[in-house]
């Protein structure tokens, strides 16, 4: 982690207006095409919310203002971002789980399976260190539905920084199969172009690996 150079940031007045909102958070909901990442994690036996969820990192990590975060009122940009997602359980309860960045997707793939199994013998929130630490995406999957908006819970009292990833039921139309994203940021560190740049990027991640 690294404090940017606050003088001479050309965000400094982005942040600066955006971070007096009571609500600096501003959301967008879309879909990605997902054909071949789904032909492909089928045909070697992955899961596919594995592999996209890995696609997906690669790509925040690709976006500099992706990797942004307010530490003690300071802006401070990190070298990698990890994952942090809930795991759902089959009582209907959900834990949070943590998985450090690799592009190696064998390896992400590995600390994905043993974050599931970890939650699937607990209960609770698992609300530990991994799961409050600044360096991450804060994920989320809703695989019963297909959503067109969503909305978080939002604690307004604490200086929230990470954005919010979270993905939807994949769905067929025109022999094509998609999947929603809903992606929330900070909008003193991040814009819609970011956010447009991850999209595009998270893109060509899953039509070509």
């Amino acid at each position: 982690m690294e404090l940017i150079d606050y003088k001479n940031w050309n965000r400094r007045e982005h942040f600066e207006f955006f971070s007096k909102y009571d609500e600096p958070f501003f959301g967008l909901v879309t879909e990605v095409e997902c054909t071949q990442a789904y032909q492909t994690a089928k045909a070697n036996g992955w899961s596919f919310f594995a592999y996209y969820l890995h696609q997906s990192i690669r790509a925040v990590n690709q976006i500099e203002e992706f990797r942004y975060r307010i530490i003690n009122g300071k802006v401070a940009r990190f070298k990698e971002i990890h994952a942090a997602s809930t795991i759902g359980r089959p009582d209907g309860t959900f834990g949070f789980s943590f998985m450090p960045f690799s592009e190696d997707f064998s390896v992400f793939k590995a600390a994905l399976n043993q974050e599931i199994q970890e939650v699937l013998n607990s209960s609770g929130l698992r609300a530990n260190e991994d799961a409050i630490r600044p360096d991450v995406i804060h994920y989320s999957t809703l695989p019963w539905n297909k959503f067109t908006g969503l909305t978080h819970a939002r604690n307004f009292k604490k200086g929230d920084s990470v954005p919010k990833i979270s993905f939807g039921k994949a769905y067929i139309k025109d022999e094509k199969r998609f999947l929603p994203v809903s992606i929330d940021a900070h909008h003193g560190l991040v814009d819609g172009f970011h956010v447009a740049k991850y999209l595009e990027i998270f893109q060509g991640f899953l039509e070509n690996e």
